[in-house]
């Protein structure tokens, strides 16, 4: 057990959130007020599309961290609030697949199409910048035309949805869109026999790692025996896993520009732009303070404050939405030369943040008060090279003092001695056969501290007895679903995220019955999922930048688009406010992300 003095950094202050807002270009024709509750409103439209509908709007002050985004509905129409408007100037930028602003008024700079400057953040195009009076609404409408580069706005759900072949090999695929997108993939011209040595050193890098700043994994394991385990859940025998390697060094081959090619093989497709009540929402993005940060986690406090932590920094940070200030503590090195960067965090009921700190190899904990961090180091991490401590549960510990932990194996610790003890699937198991399928990726606890985890590379809610260590698995509706990380709610009902199924799941601890809630939009592949206190389940996608809601009681789904390329992992609420707000972190663009629907 470590401790250590409170270390503290102060970020800059940000805008104040009230001076959130937008505008549009001076390009823009500035008609009459049109209401007094909008301070910026005005139409979307193509040559081949008068009323765009599902087109998202996003302005940025001049000098500010802080953004907000709205969707034109059913008349093209766009509106955004008065109290989300200040006076000032504007930066403002549109998404919709297939089209860009036909009279912008700057022109961003084009990256690299295969190393952008830290997460591949795509091309933007063009803004458009413009003033804002204050007690004034501004009409303003905006002209699209079609894109010349539909490739470079295509998310990687797209490219999975436009490339040809098989589920299964792209589902090997889901390894890399967790760390960049797929630009770099499609537009490269690697022949097959070049793509063993990329795909051999790409698995060797940490999960933590950026184009501009890879981190290698602890060891020397090969590229070819990550990759089969990635791909299967299992470790695969040598000749086996070299043979995972060619098929897939074959099939990046086919669906990229090699051999010459100028343009792709096969059609691109696309998802269709949000409509209905998919339109009907206001989300904010508050940029962080490092632009290399990735914000893994956002999870709000009962005071309404957003903790965060890093993928590929060893930092916690707190973010006032209320005031816009940020503040950053470093988290203290464990295992020198080891990566860096945390992947769980999670507010016990005392309000301390605790910490998974992968390759550091020890569980972390943050004293909110006294502003210091404690940390237990898991058995000889030090020594070991797979040493990764991942997600952590500690919100029930209360019970008993125990903490259980995600990673390299499953453990429960007692805090107040430091024994970490492995946990053992075999025990009271009736299929003794079912040992080597029982993993868990996700953790999660009820409210008598009994672990529940979630089997990603299979089909289970593997529930564990906190005391007797009684092992019972609960095989998910949809065979081989990969349920992958979730949120124990006051019910103790287990809703969580189906991977491969495309699904959300809710399995209730008591009864042990499961329900599943189908996501419409294809490889959404949800990582996470959280119900609110208004009755709403959240979940969100890794590959195409959806958030997913669904109405419990009615089964009616919703899913709102992202400004930008996101990546979404840990999802979660603030149930602090009259109605519950959703929060994200941003992987592939340094920003909090705050998700609150209009009905």
């Amino acid at each position: 057990m470590r401790l250590t003095r409170k270390l503290r950094v102060s970020v800059s202050p940000w805008l104040c959130v009230a001076a959130i807002t937008c505008g549009l270009a001076q390009a823009f024709a500035v008609m009459g007020a049109q209401s007094p509750t909008a301070a910026l409103t005005g139409t979307v439209s193509s040559a081949s599309e008068p009323k765009m509908e599902g087109v998202v709007v996003t302005a940025k002050r001049v000098g500010s961290t802080i953004a907000v985004s709205v969707i034109s509905d059913a008349q093209g129409r766009y509106t955004f609030p008065q109290n989300r408007v200040a006076p000032g100037e504007y930066d403002v930028r549109i998404r919709a697949t297939g089209y860009e602003l036909a009279a912008p008024t700057k022109i961003d700079a084009r990256p690299d199409a295969k190393f952008e400057k830290f997460r591949n953040e795509p091309w933007v195009g063009s803004t458009i910048r413009t003033s804002v009076a204050a007690g004034k609404t501004t009409q303003a409408d905006i002209t699209l035309q079609k894109t010349k580069d539909l490739a470079a706005q295509l998310t990687n759900g797209e490219w999975f949805m436009s490339w040809p072949g098989s589920n299964e090999i792209k589902f090997g695929l889901l390894n890399c869109t967790q760390c960049h997108s797929l630009q770099p993939v499609v537009r490269s011209t690697f022949t097959a026999e070049q793509w063993v040595p990329v795909i051999n050193r790409m698995a060797r890098y940490s999960q933590g790692s950026t184009p501009m700043r890879p981190q290698l994994r602890p060891g020397k394991g090969t590229g070819s025996a990550i990759l089969a385990q990635s791909m299967d859940g299992r470790e695969g025998a040598p000749p086996v896993a070299a043979e995972l390697v060619k098929q897939t060094a074959d099939y990046l081959a086919a669906v990229n520009l090699s051999g010459g090619r100028t343009t792709w093989s096969y059609p691109l497709k696309t998802y269709p732009r949000p409509s209905g009540k998919s339109t009907r929402v206001v989300v904010t993005e508050y940029d962080l303070p490092r632009p290399e940060a990735l914000p893994h986690d956002a999870v709000a406090d009962a005071n309404g404050m957003i903790w965060y932590g890093d993928f590929g920094t060893h930092v916690l940070g707190v973010l006032d939405p209320r005031t816009g200030k940020a503040t950053e503590y470093p988290l203290p090195i464990t295992k020198p030369n080891a990566p860096l960067g945390s992947l769980d965090v999670v507010l016990d009921k005392q309000g301390n943040v605790w910490m998974g700190t992968m390759y550091q190899g020890s569980l972390a904990k943050f004293d909110t008060r006294a502003k210091q961090f404690q940390t237990w180091g898991s058995p000889r991490f030090l020594e070991r090279d797979d040493a990764r401590i991942a997600m952590v549960m500690p919100i029930n510990n209360d019970q008993d003092g125990q903490v259980w932990i995600g990673g390299d194996d499953e453990y429960q610790v007692d805090t107040r001695t430091g024994e970490w003890k492995t946990v053992d699937y075999s025990v009271g198991l009736k299929d003794k056969k079912l040992v080597k399928e029982l993993t868990s990726y996700g953790v999660a606890s009820d409210s008598k501290n009994n672990f529940f985890g979630m089997n990603l590379n299979g089909t289970y809610i593997i529930r564990i007895d906190g005391k007797t260590k009684q092992v019972t698995p609960f095989a998910t509706p949809t065979a081989n679903a990969g349920p992958r990380r979730g949120h124990m709610d006051a019910q103790d009902r287990l809703w969580f995220a189906e991977f491969r199924a495309n699904k959300i799941g809710m399995f209730d601890t008591k009864t042990e019955k499961f329900q599943e809630w189908p996501v419409s939009t294809p490889w959404t592949n949800v990582y996470d999922a959280v119900s609110d206190k208004a009755g709403y389940a959240w979940a969100g996608g890794m590959n195409n930048d959806r958030i997913v809601r669904v109405n419990t009681r009615t089964g009616e789904t919703v899913e709102y688009l992202l400004p930008r390329w996101t990546n979404v992992r840990r999802v979660n609420v603030d149930n602090s406010t009259s109605t519950p707000a959703f929060w994200v972190g941003n992987n592939l663009g340094a920003t909090l992300i705050k998700v609150e629907p209009v009905e």
